[in-house]
């Protein structure tokens, strides 16, 4: 019998698959929902400290490369893309193919966290870190540290967020590669999916506030 024929044995609390899938669907949202909220409250602070410290923000943000920060805006565009592909692979129950999307979305995610560490690398060889840490040029601004302190926080953070997505695809990976998804189970792969659209997601907004707006 072919892995689509299957019926996904839900677990005993549920009272359906439908019942299983919807709930487990509501909690991932949940989950996306309170990641939101926290990046929202950075955001808000970068714009609040933005507006009272216009130069320092602007001084800051001359030190970014917007190249770099295109081409990992691309890259993880690209992955959402291959992340769609690797969920619709899975509820068709083509093995194969889903493995390729999954495996060709972590790829990105490690593009993106290489471009990162030479960014980061560069920042700390010319002292650019954040607060007291900060050993860079201050072109006559006090504060310059407090840019960086924004700046290392949210792409940090970010950065984060894509290693831990990272490891949740390369766990949906292992279980596409045994043939567990078909047309009736692929609650797993869609929860990730949706998961690493909010990291790409987010990742828009810092782009243009971090690298642009400055």
């Amino acid at each position: 019998m072919s892995s689509n024929s299957q019926h996904h044995h839900f677990a005993h609390h549920f009272e359906s698959e439908e019942h299983e899938y919807a709930t487990s669907k509501e909690g991932v949202w949940l989950f996306l929902v309170s990641e939101i909220l926290m990046f929202g409250g950075l955001f808000v602070g970068y714009i609040i400290y933005q507006h009272m410290y216009p130069q320092v923000f602007h001084e800051g943000a001359m030190h970014l490369d917007w190249r770099l920060g295109a081409l990992n805006t691309i890259v993880l565009l690209f992955s959402s893309l291959t992340m769609v592909l690797g969920v619709h692979f899975s509820q068709l129950g083509d093995r194969k193919k889903a493995v390729t999307a999954l495996a060709i979305t972590i790829l990105c995610g490690a593009i993106f966290m290489c471009v990162k560490y030479i960014e980061y690398s560069h920042k700390i060889h010319e002292g650019l870190l954040p607060g007291a840490w900060y050993t860079g040029e201050t072109h006559g601004l006090s504060n310059m540290g407090l840019y960086f302190s924004f700046y290392f926080m949210m792409t940090g953070l970010h950065g984060t967020h894509v290693l831990g997505g990272m490891c949740l695809i390369l766990w949906v990976l292992l279980r596409a590669n045994k043939g567990e998804f078909n047309s009736h189970y692929y609650t797993p792969v869609e929860g990730v999916g949706l998961f690493w659209h909010l990291v790409d997601l987010i990742w828009i907004f810092l782009f243009p506030l971090l690298y642009l707006v400055g």
